[in-house]
């Protein structure tokens, strides 16, 4: 099948019980047994449930993987991939990062004797000079959160695949209708699938996807103990964001590019960072390993004054200000004061997280009025 066949029909088959096209809510916490241990695949909720299989199947086969695995949160899912660490591992990961991966990281793993080196990876072989016979995994977020800094995968996996690390890809921003890292030599698939693939803003979701069977075993294993499972609820609602994601995600690039081209005219701003620009860092690596650019757009203002950028987010109105980002609506957030908070402001600045950033996940309403908004906000 082809992207947009896959997320229609990837992985999916009518249920088993009633031949029911969509896969029902099976909101149940444990399964009927004709004798200890005859079930029919399922016994206990935590453990498998046929509407949270069916979603993890789905995410397989958008990404081209073989095994997928659904959590609480996309943080859960991080949280399972550092369980395959223990005590004295070191980890990789680039320094632009969503805050709550580095809150994770810094305020809970290193407590356990797990070290983290953050670096910036636009040129991969700068990666090198911090392998050890200790590193275990590199991270990394392409395009990252909040600065849309672009890293090469495939240049990053060969480094991996020589040191026998694993290479772990936030691939949230992109999403796979843009980029397939699996097909680029990753190991480990992550998603909060609470952004794009859910798409509507109405549930909280994360997403592992391998191709190796026994990487697979490990975390379904660190997913049975810990428990970090999603609802059958929440399942059903991705499966449903799943099917129309193609559609949103080519108007999330439509829009991403005409607002991006604005605000780069405009005389108030200073920068604007959107991977489709010939000027953007590593735009080549994006364009070879992406089929398109995405809608996320960061800009800083002139004078970078945090008074303006917060009096710009307040008075918007078509975009919402609030947390999150990948839904059909356009939202605007501060990253300095809001999912950046976490970071030391000195450790944000010196990545571009300056006071006057403003993050832009630009929706599929129409372009027109979205610049508007921004022209009328920005005066």
């Amino acid at each position: 099948m082809k992207f947009n066949t896959k997320t229609i029909h990837g992985g999916q088959k009518p249920d088993a019980a009633y031949a029911s096209v969509i896969p029902p809510i099976y909101q149940t916490s444990t399964f009927a047994q004709s004798t200890p241990g005859g079930h029919k695949g399922y016994a206990y909720a935590r453990s498998g449930n046929p509407t949270r299989h069916a979603l993890e199947k789905a995410f397989a086969s958008i990404e081209n993987g073989t095994h997928g695995l659904a959590f609480s949160s996309g943080l859960a899912a991080i949280d399972a991939i550092l369980k395959l660490l223990k005590h004295g591992d070191e980890v990789i990961s680039t320094n632009d990062l969503y805050g709550g991966t580095y809150r994770l990281f810094t305020k809970i793993y290193e407590n356990f004797g797990i070290k983290f080196h953050f670096i910036g990876m636009q040129n991969a072989d700068h990666i090198e000079d911090y392998i050890n016979d200790r590193t275990k995994l590199i991270w990394v977020e392409t395009p990252t959160n909040p600065m849309l800094n672009i890293i090469d995968i495939v240049a990053t996996a060969k480094i991996a695949k020589q040191h026998n690390v694993l290479l772990a890809v936030d691939n949230t921003f992109a999403t796979p209708y843009l980029q397939q890292p699996l097909d680029l030599g990753v190991d480990i698939v992550m998603h909060s699938a609470t952004k794009y693939l859910g798409g509507h803003s109405d549930l909280v979701m994360g997403a592992l996807i391998v191709k190796d069977k026994d990487l697979a075993e490990r975390l379904y294993f660190i997913q049975n103990a810990s428990g970090a499972i999603c609802g059958p609820q929440d399942a059903f609602l991705a499966l449903r964001g799943i099917k129309t994601l193609h559609i949103r995600m080519q108007r999330h690039c439509e829009n991403g590019k005409a607002v991006a081209e604005y605000l780069a005219k405009h005389p108030k701003i200073e920068n604007v960072y959107w991977p489709g620009f010939p000027s953007h860092p590593n735009h080549a690596i994006a364009a070879s390993q992406m089929s398109g650019f995405g809608g996320m757009v960061s800009f800083t203002t002139k004078g970078n004054n945090y008074e303006e950028a917060i009096n710009i987010v307040e008075n918007l109105n078509v975009f919402t200000l609030a947390e999150s980002l990948g839904g059909v609506e356009s939202l605007a957030g501060h990253p300095a004061s809001m999912t950046h908070a976490s970071i030391p402001k000195q450790e944000r600045e010196k990545i571009g997280v300056v006071d006057s950033l403003i993050r832009l996940s630009v929706g599929i309403e129409d372009e027109d009025d979205l610049v508007a908004d921004l022209k009328q906000a920005i005066g």
